[in-house]
């Protein structure tokens, strides 16, 4: 575990040095002010379930008894039976400048007590907006990537792959209604940088500069507003066009994100460390159950063979020693300590978690 924990870091500190050397685009740092996403959502029914669907909830009778009144058939909802039909929500993300007639995705999730949306179909579903409006109409086959078998109950085994009550539709959602999008107003627009920072901002002002003399301005650690230069007024998708092959060198915020749950270290090159000393030691103790036999002798009178349990105990303490981190506080140096201590990935976040509190290392640290 050391040894690839090890190589791992190895590779990592390998490839920050070269990632630096290359810019990025405005265009993949960015997204112009007007053409953000929106969300949208809609209460449905998936229908053929064999069995899975909901338990007869009163909310779910109802929309079927609402669907078949629309078909003409007037149903009491007392009549019908709903396990072959789920109540679900649906959710989807419409992008900017999409047109009537485009394709969107779309997921699926169970609302009640349905146990699988597998091999079901989305009846035909409005897609709202904030505004109450529709943008979109799903509709379609359900597919979850997974699976959910067997007979639950006492005695019964069940197996699952996967979450069986969530899925999506490819392309399963008709868009009814473009987004109005205005990006360009007196020949001005507006970047927002993905990840707000004062110096990506000021950098990426003195690139569009550089291209596009005095047309640039950092506004904020968000926002770049950019005059149209002459020759391009009157064709907006041209200068966005160009735009946004512009290169810049962002910043990168000293940060360590940890995965408690998967384990994963994600550390910046910019990481820095004040002077410090670590040691760290571990602590195992197993204990081990087994159950051995008494036989008696041959021809014993009265002797019987009998269960003789037993447990052995076994405690291991782990060498401790102090690692002093010396000058260049820098990741690498961090890396390579922790890796001399033959440390685990679990014991780093602990580790971490101790510098921080210590105030030796200076970076923002984020666990999920």
């Amino acid at each position: 575990m050391t040894r690839m924990l090890s190589r791992f870091l190895a590779l990592c500190l390998a490839v920050l040095p070269a990632a630096g050397l290359h810019a990025s685009r405005v265009k993949d740092l960015t997204i112009v002010e007007g053409g953000r996403d929106n969300q949208l959502v809609g209460y449905g029914l998936v229908v053929g379930l064999a069995g899975d669907g909901d338990s007869n909830a009163a909310s779910t009778l109802r929309a079927v008894s609402n669907i078949l009144q629309r078909h003409g058939l007037t149903v009491e909802s007392t009549d019908i039976k709903a396990k072959n039909v789920a109540a679900v929500m649906l959710t989807a993300d419409i992008s900017a400048f999409l047109k009537p007639g485009a394709r969107i995705d779309v997921t699926v999730a169970a609302m009640g007590d349905a146990k699988s949306l597998q091999g079901g179909v989305l009846l035909q579903t409005p897609l709202l907006g904030a505004d109450g409006r529709v943008y979109a109409v799903a509709q379609g086959p359900v597919a979850i990537g997974g699976f959910l078998g067997g007979a639950g109950g006492a005695g019964g085994a069940t197996v699952q792959k996967n979450h069986p009550t969530v899925g999506s539709i490819s392309n399963g959602a008709i868009v009814e209604r473009e987004i109005v999008a205005t990006f360009v107003q007196d020949d001005t627009l507006r970047l927002l940088l993905h990840n707000p920072d004062f110096t990506s901002a000021a950098r990426m002002a003195e690139a569009i500069n550089t291209r596009y003399a005095a047309s640039a301005h950092a506004v904020d650690a968000a926002t770049i507003r950019v005059k149209m230069p002459e020759e391009y007024r009157g064709r907006d998708v041209a200068f966005l066009a160009d735009l946004g092959t512009v290169e810049v060198q962002p910043d990168t915020l000293a940060r360590i994100v940890i995965n408690e749950r998967t384990g994963t270290i994600v550390a910046t090159s910019t990481v820095r460390l004040s002077q410090v000393a670590i040691a760290h030691g571990s602590l195992t103790i197993t204990v081990t159950s087994n159950v051995g036999v008494s036989q008696p002798n041959a021809f014993a009178p009265g002797g019987q063979t009998v269960a003789v349990p037993s447990t052995q105990t076994a405690v291991n303490e782990g060498k401790g020693g102090f690692t002093i981190l010396n000058d260049p506080p820098s990741i690498e140096r961090l890396a390579a300590a922790l890796n001399s201590l033959g440390v685990s990935t679990r014991d780093m976040m602990a580790i971490f978690q101790s510098l921080k509190r210590s105030g030796a290392l200076q970076a923002e640290l984020i666990i999920n």
